[in-house]
């Protein structure tokens, strides 16, 4: 994928802003920001994009001497979370105002950076109390309601992180918000038998489903959504047989029929005036991996001809809450936790993010300096994870606790 510059996108936008203006009933408004970060971490990080996105702290890593690896303190300069977009107004449709957003950064994915990422891109019709939208934008898990942080992150694991491509459908008579969607999965993937994989989905044919409903007034937002979902692990196992003419090492290929099933549950509230604003979630997820969170899934029971495998997720609890204060001075706290809950049956040969993770506490503070289109503020993290080992159900037992503490210092400019 080609490097590109801010420069080259301002210059893609140039014709189709003047097209837009050609085009009868066409509104649109460019907007943007340019974000400079700088970041120290104290050992090293589960994490993307070089410590850009943080996980949580790694296990100690000890060699021969007793010296553990990990505990070696890292850290950048980088502006690839610098943004274009437009948003567009069109025609009334079928009695529907039409509109659509479509905005990028230079994020790249996985471990690919300082390329063209697509954030957003989706159409609306909107009938004023039904709306639909096709595209991708934010996943509903991640939701009405979600902390203000500097970090990247946006508080993940804690908060389900998470941009997909949907089918949503909206009603909002008077104060409330009923959510219902179908996604598929692009750039935020499951967990699986061979890693990060869209296969799971695609094998699936079954795409993820939620449902939520919101009571949102002036300063209140409160309500609650359940999601699921439905992947399909593998399509074949490979299986040791005692004849030698059966292929390389013995190994002979069965078709098998999985499916690793999840049940999502969460709450959430956010109250917001001038100055103040507090937030909090609370999310019982299973098999989550796809919504950058720790999660995943085991092996119930195995066939021992064809090899075929049952599952069961693991269940985990995450919860934050934010609390945020001032206009040009505005400053607060970030506190997440979370706790592996184990699955509802024996497991064995764990599939997944964390699946060694008994709890995860984070602290986040924050300050920051506010004019108009200008950014500029610091914020601290300390991340405690305690690390064991599974237990017939998945649980971590025997923990011991490691801890990173982080630096984020931010510049943005945004018009």
């Amino acid at each position: 994928m080609r490097r590109t510059t801010l420069t080259t996108l301002f210059l893609l936008a140039i014709p189709f802003a003047a097209h837009a203006q050609q085009i009868k009933d066409f509104t649109y408004k460019i907007y943007g920001m340019v974000r400079n970060d700088y970041f120290f971490n104290s050992r090293q990080n589960e994490e993307t994009v070089e410590g850009i996105f943080l996980m949580f702290p790694k296990d100690h890593a000890y060699d021969p001497l007793g010296h553990d690896i990990n505990a070696h303190s890292e850290s950048s300069l980088y502006n690839l979370h610098t943004r274009l977009g437009v948003d567009l107004t069109g025609p009334e449709i079928w009695g529907a105002k039409t509109g659509a957003k479509v905005e990028f950064d230079f994020r790249g994915s996985g471990s690919t950076f300082a390329v063209i990422r697509l954030r957003h891109a989706y159409a609306t019709l909107d009938w004023g109390h039904n709306k639909w939208l096709l595209g991708q934008t934010w996943h509903p898990l991640y939701g009405t309601v979600a902390p203000e942080l500097m970090n990247l992150n946006m508080g993940a694991p804690f908060q389900p992180f998470n941009r997909a491509p949907m089918i949503q459908y909206s009603y909002a008579p008077k104060n409330l918000l009923l959510r219902a969607s179908v996604l598929w999965q692009a750039q935020y993937l499951s967990v699986g038998p061979n890693g990060k994989s869209r296969d799971y989905i695609h094998n699936s044919n079954i795409p993820e489903m939620f449902l939520g409903l919101d009571y949102q007034d002036a300063t209140w937002t409160a309500g609650a959504g359940l999601h699921f979902s439905s992947l399909v692990p593998r399509l074949s196992s490979s299986m040791t047989t005692p004849f030698s003419d059966q292929g390389p090492n013995n190994k002979v290929n069965y078709k098998v029929s999985e499916r690793i099933n999840g049940l999502t549950g969460e709450v959430h509230f956010k109250y917001k005036d001038k100055k103040l604003m507090v937030a909090g979630k609370s999310v019982i997820s299973s098999n989550l991996t796809q919504c950058s969170s720790v999660g995943g899934y085991g092996v119930t029971s195995r066939d021992e001809v064809t090899g075929e495998q049952e599952y069961a997720p693991l269940r985990v609890s995450q919860s934050w809450l934010n609390v945020m204060y001032g206009t040009k001075w505005r400053g607060g706290v970030f506190l997440g936790y979370l706790k592996n809950l184990g699955a509802s049956k024996e497991v064995t040969d764990l599939i997944g993010t964390g699946t060694n993770l008994d709890q995860l506490a984070a602290a986040n503070f924050e300050l920051t300096y506010n004019i108009p289109h200008w950014k500029i503020g610091a914020e601290y993290s300390l991340t405690t994870a305690w690390y064991g080992t599974n237990d017939a159900k998945g649980k971590v037992r025997d923990t011991h606790d490691v801890a990173n503490h982080r630096l984020v210092v931010s510049a943005l400019y945004s018009f």
